[in-house]
């Protein structure tokens, strides 16, 4: 059973982007409570209580009662939105249950056994969490905060499913009721080494190859023709020279 948590609202008139900034300056969240066959409500709730609420993992899968004025309801978190990089809350959506029908939800997965599985133990696998949280169908007597999936006897490269996930009494994951696919949630696979193949020297081609060429080619010939000088060069200091008459 999930916890219980309580939310004091105040009433609200004003709407519009001008008047939820006001609201917010004034610390408070502009919040909606629908649902459950009655007419929406516009509340109020207080800021920081909701930054503290919101920090729960409880308080996304809990059952919480809404006081507005002098009436009590019954209502899920359905929805909230946060500002883009400071931490306050921009708007809340609560939504109204009955305790007579089944509501939809998404809980955490908790993953246990991972340290002892054979695969980890003895193989020296790597743990991977494919999901980390799946849609339920419930009453809401029912919800639980989290869903247990166990690890303890996955061997390497082998997998748990949603259908191996021991499920409360009442409780249904949605996808499967409504022929889903058993979709992987957690596995353990092997570690992959994967080497570098060693970069081989780009061939010279073209132009470039050429202009690399003419240089040696060049200092070749030059050392070709003073080879072929030399002997004639030799040659005439060895000449003798001729007597006058």
């Amino acid at each position: 059973m999930s916890a219980k948590f309580e939310l004091t609202a105040e009433p609200r008139a004003a709407k519009g982007t001008g008047a939820s900034r006001r609201l917010r300056h004034s610390g408070k969240v502009p919040a909606i409570l629908y649902g459950a066959g009655k007419e929406p409500t516009m509340v109020a709730l207080d800021q920081n209580i909701m930054l503290r609420h919101l920090a729960n993992e409880k308080f996304h899968t809990s059952i919480l009662t809404v006081k507005v004025g002098g009436e009590s309801d019954q209502a899920i978190l359905r929805d909230w939105h946060m500002h883009p990089y400071k931490p306050v809350v921009m708007h809340i959506d609560l939504q109204r249950i009955s305790a007579t029908e089944k509501i939809h939800m998404k809980v955490p997965l908790h993953f246990t056994g991972q340290d002892v599985a054979p695969g980890v133990k003895l193989d020296g696998g790597i743990v991977t969490h494919l999901m980390t949280e799946v849609d339920i169908t419930c009453l809401p007597k029912d919800l639980p905060e989290f869903l247990t999936v166990d690890m303890s006897a996955l061997r390497i490269n082998e997998s748990v499913h949603l259908s191996n996930i021991k499920l409360p009494e009442g409780v249904t994951i949605t996808s499967l009721a409504h022929g889903g696919d058993d979709l992987a949630v957690g596995a353990i696979t092997t570690i992959k080494v994967v080497e570098e193949a060693p970069v081989a020297a780009a061939p010279v081609e073209g132009e470039a190859a050429a202009a690399a060429a003419a240089p040696a080619e060049g200092e070749a010939k030059a050392g070709e023709a003073k080879k072929a000088e030399a002997p004639k060069a030799e040659a005439k200091k060895e000449a003798p020279k001729k007597e006058s008459k």
